[in-house]
């Protein structure tokens, strides 16, 4: 999928219709600084609960809650980058957990956490609800990312 304002993709609907979206989201809009306790392990939790994307298949806008946890190394994510990133998928027409493993993979090549966990809460759909998870741990938290992934699956 692109991931440039300037490419363009096509999703084609039920009935061979083709809708062409206009890929918004970036992570060039993504910032990060300076992490000043860099020898603390602490978890960053930053919420969205507001967050929309477009069904690839009907294009119909689809809402959800974004939980993103974290524990920083050296950089940290700047909220505001977070928050014009995040609204960039307003546009985009990406399954549930294209939305999820994407941001998830954006924050690790900007940050390069000890850990990160990426939650979508979608709201249902058809009756339907998705809640999509992903995680990545470092070589001193590959523990923590098989007990948080167990603990997902044993909601």
């Amino acid at each position: 999928m692109p991931r440039n304002k300037a490419e363009l993709t096509s999703i084609h609907h039920l009935g061979n219709k083709v809708i062409d979206y206009a890929a918004d989201y970036s992570p060039d809009t993504l910032e990060a600084f300076v992490n000043k306790h860099p020898e603390n392990d602490y978890l960053v939790t930053l919420d969205c609960p507001e967050f929309t994307s477009l069904c690839p298949v009907t294009g119909q806008p689809d809402f959800g809650h974004i939980v993103i946890r974290y524990i920083p190394d050296e950089l940290m994510v700047e909220s505001k980058s977070l928050k014009l990133y995040l609204f960039g998928f307003r546009n985009n027409g990406d399954f549930h957990e294209d939305c999820v493993n994407i941001i998830m993979k954006d924050l690790l090549k900007l940050m390069r956490p000890r850990y990160i966990e990426v939650e979508g809460k979608f709201n249902p759909r058809g009756g339907i609800a998705i809640i999509p998870f992903a995680n990545y741990g470092d070589e001193a938290h590959r523990e923590l990312v098989q007990t948080r992934l167990s603990a997902q699956m044993n909601k």
